[in-house]
């Protein structure tokens, strides 16, 4: 580590990288003047770097029945889930189910365990955990107020510690008050929606309830980049300040789930007469990037 020094009287101050080394002088006894820098930055340059033709992992869904469970694992129960959710996620067929080259998530208003609705949040953790990388997911989305729908990615390790330190990548949310607006996110502990800094883009699909379409991210180590139908609707480029900006630079997993309410998606209220509503995926595949 290199330090640099600077003389002033009787005084020694070393700065290193944002680190105060202190000493003492014999001659005067007076302590040392302190002067802090802000850590450097680091620079983080992108390379370009690209993702691999053919998927590493993917599910297209041509089976019939529950999700494969070498694929696939379940986030059960109705706690809320953080955010004032008002679903019981089950792993039934009658809320989740394959079939006809498609996975369907079926929100359904039935009262289970205290819960007024029910239905389903996939995860792969443990099951296909990536650091960096492109997610490709093609959806048809619920509609009516109250639903939320996500495509979205946890950290599997919290290496940084809990939400929002380790990060969350919002590769696709919903909500069914606000028809067709479909929203990309990402969530740290310096940039998350609960201080107002989340970084977020909202694009209108017309059809975004009628039709499939394609939900993307493309992770690099210096950027994660969000595309709507192959088209770039965000970026949030790597800082190099650490972790409190930049937590994703530790393994995440792929989360498919339809809420019903909570403090975004029940905003407006939930309109029980639109229920059961579908969450349709016709695949996801997860492509490794090449390395640099």
């Amino acid at each position: 580590m290199k330090f640099d020094i600077v003389r002033k009287g009787y005084a020694l101050v070393a700065v290193a990288a944002g680190f105060i080394m202190s000493c003492q002088s014999c001659s005067s006894g007076k302590e040392d003047e302190a002067i802090i820098l802000p850590p450097t930055p680091t620079v983080i340059v992108d390379k370009n770097w690209t993702f691999e033709a053919s998927p590493f992992w993917a599910d297209e869904f041509e089976y019939t029945g529950l999700p494969l469970d070498t694929k696939w694992d379940y986030d059960l129960g109705g706690s809320g889930w953080g955010n004032n959710e008002k679903q019981l996620y089950t792993n039934t067929l009658s809320n989740v189910a394959v079939g006809g080259g498609l996975l369907t998530i079926t929100a359904k208003k039935e009262n289970v365990n205290g819960m007024a609705y029910t239905s389903t949040r996939l995860v792969t953790r443990n099951k296909l955990d990536v650091l960096y990388g492109r997610i490709e997911v093609k959806a048809k989305l619920p509609t009516g107020r109250g639903t939320w729908p996500a495509i979205w990615m946890l950290p599997t390790d919290r290496t940084y510690g809990d939400w929002p330190k380790s990060g969350e990548i919002d590769i696709m949310e919903h909500v069914g008050y606000d028809q067709n607006k479909v929203h990309f996110s990402t969530h740290t502990e310096a940039y998350y929606f609960k201080i107002n800094t989340a970084k977020t883009s909202s694009r209108t699909i017309p059809d975004a309830s009628t039709a499939f379409h394609l939900y993307r991210v493309d992770w690099t180590p210096y950027a994660v980049r969000g595309y709507f139908d192959n088209v770039l609707v965000f970026e949030f480029a790597n800082e190099g300040t650490g972790y409190k900006v930049w937590p994703f630079d530790k393994r995440f997993h792929v989360l498919l789930n339809l809420a019903v309410g909570g403090d975004w998606g029940g905003a407006q209220g939930i309109d029980d007469s639109i229920f059961p509503q579908k969450f349709e995926v016709d695949y996801v595949r997860y492509y490794k990037m090449i390395e640099k």
